[in-house]
C-alpha cells in the first residue's frame, strides 16, 4: 500500500503492516481531487465534530457519507483518501485508493467508497472484491455505499448545522434530560425550558450528538417525538 506520512513525504509498505501501525487519519490524501468544470459540488472542507478537523471530500456524495459518519458514535476519527491498495493482476499493477477511512473505537479502521446513483462500476465492483478482502484480513472493514435514504440525509444535513459545541446545552442539561425524559413532541418540550429561539438549537444539538433521539426515516417537524437516549438515561 501507498500513504503519505504527515510531511506529505510519499511511502510504500506491506498492508498488513500498514493497517497494524500507520495512524492514517493522520495523513493527507495520496492523491488530490480534480476539479471539473460542470459539476454542481467542487471538492471542499468538512469540519468534523468528531475530530474539531477539517475533512477533505471531492464531491457531493463524499460529503454526504462525511456527514453520516461524523455523527455515527463507532467513529472516533475521520480521513479523506489517506491510503491506496496496490496488487498485481496478471501483468499489470493495479492501485484503489477508498474515498475515505474512519478509525473505529476498537482500534480498528474503515474504508468507504460511494457507489452513486447508478450502481458501481463493473470496474469499481472488482476493485471492492479485492479491497473488502484486504480489509478483512487486517480486522478491518470495507463499505461499498451505495445511495442513503434522502429522508436521512435532509434530517442529518439539518442536525449538522447545529454539530458545533458552542450549540450544546450546557447548563441546560440537567433540564434537557428531564423535560425529555419520557417521549414527547419537541415542540411541547421546548417551550416549557424558555426561548424557543434559544432553546432549539440546543435540542438539534443534543439530537446530533446522539444525547437525545428522535426518527430520522421521517421528516423532522416541530411536533416530532422526541426522547432521552438510553445511554443517556441508564448515566442518569
Amino acid at each position: 500500500m501507498r500513504f503519505r506520512d504527515p510531511l506529505g513525504c510519499s511511502r510504500q509498505v506491506p498492508w498488513l503492516e500498514a493497517a497494524q501501525d500507520v495512524v492514517f487519519e493522520e495523513s493527507p490524501a495520496v492523491r488530490p481531487f480534480p476539479v471539473r468544470p460542470g459539476r454542481r459540488v467542487a471538492p471542499g472542507w468538512w469540519w468534523s465534530s468528531t475530530t474539531g478537523r477539517l475533512v477533505a471530500y471531492g464531491s457531493g456524495v463524499m460529503r454526504t457519507e462525511l456527514m453520516l459518519l461524523d455523527r455515527d458514535p463507532a467513529v472516533v476519527a475521520l480521513a479523506c483518501r489517506p491510503v491506496e491498495l496496490v496488487w498485481r493482476e496478471e501483468s499489470r499493477v493495479v492501485g484503489h485508493a477508498p474515498l475515505l477511512m474512519a478509525r473505529l473505537q476498537d482500534g480498528s479502521g474503515l474504508l468507504l467508497d460511494c457507489a452513486g446513483r447508478s450502481g458501481p462500476s463493473a470496474r469499481l465492483a472488482a476493485r471492492a472484491r479485492v479491497v473488502a478482502a484486504a480489509a478483512e484480513a487486517a480486522g478491518w472493514s470495507y463499505r461499498l455505499a451505495g445511495p442513503p435514504d434522502p429522508v436521512l440525509v435532509a434530517n442529518v444535513r439539518w442536525l449538522a448545522g447545529y454539530r458545533h459545541p458552542r450549540y450544546a446545552a450546557g447548563p441546560w442539561t440537567p433540564a434537557l434530560l428531564e423535560v425529555f425524559a419520557s417521549a414527547r413532541p419537541a415542540v411541547e418540550a421546548v417551550c416549557e425550558l424558555g426561548d424557543p429561539i434559544a432553546v432549539w438549537p440546543a435540542v438539534f444539538h443534543a439530537l446530533w450528538s446522539g444525547v437525545l433521539r428522535v426518527r430520522l426515516d421521517e421528516p423532522l417537524h416541530e411536533r416530532a417525538v422526541v426522547a432521552v437516549a438510553r445511554q443517556e438515561a441508564d448515566a442518569a
